[in-house]
């Protein structure tokens, strides 16, 4: 496939993903999945999983952030500007036509009842696409520690009307993993040195 061809497939792909999904980042992951790993299989679930951890724990939206990365896998630096593009121009221009007469708008009791309604669907959909992520997720000693101790936690915390940001958790979660990583490389470096002394 001609890299003019590859952009346009992914700025249609993310077009169609921007102008379908309603509820921000979290409603596209169930539909960036479908659309691009399970159809188009650009890449792997677990890959996917890093790039949601990315998105999520770096500033910008999780939508423009996933697709700026997704569309550097597929053509490089371009492929982040158009796969952005996609993604946004949907939103932007629909947003941008409604706040010409948004306060009529919103008055109008069929589209106030309508919004209701899309509110609950896209609790759903936000739901869904974590009880999927959950369920691909590799959930060894320590995944299955953090969740579930970020779980508890959060929950907790609502009980008692404490507004903690997420943020703090994500840097706690990306402190650990480090942490864990870097035990991992000193038990392996001391048992390769104690492996050598006892060949010597």
């Amino acid at each position: 496939m001609s890299k003019v061809k590859k952009l346009f497939k992914i700025f249609w792909s993310m077009f169609k993903i921007g102008l379908c999904t309603f509820g921000g980042g979290y409603a596209m992951i169930a539909v960036i999945e479908r659309e691009l790993i399970e159809k188009q299989k650009i890449m792997g679930h677990d890959e996917f999983l890093d790039i949601i951890a990315i998105a999520e724990s770096t500033p910008g939206p999780l939508a423009v952030n996933s697709a700026t990365y997704i569309g550097y896998k597929v053509a490089g630096v371009l492929g982040s500007i158009f796969a952005t593009f996609g993604v946004v121009l949907p939103s932007f221009v629909i947003i941008f036509a409604i706040s010409f007469f948004f306060d009529k708008f919103i008055e109008i009791t069929l589209v106030s009842y309508a919004f209701k309604g899309i509110q609950a669907c896209v609790a759903f959909i936000i739901l869904n696409a974590g009880i999927k992520m959950v369920k691909k997720l590799k959930l060894g000693w320590f995944n299955s520690l953090v969740f579930f101790a970020t779980l508890i936690l959060m929950v907790v915390l609502d009980l008692f009307a404490k507004n903690v940001s997420s943020i703090i958790f994500i840097l706690i979660g990306g402190v650990l993993g480090v942490a864990i990583y870097l035990c991992g490389l000193f038990k392996n470096r001391n048992s390769t040195n104690q492996q050598d002394k006892g060949d010597k």
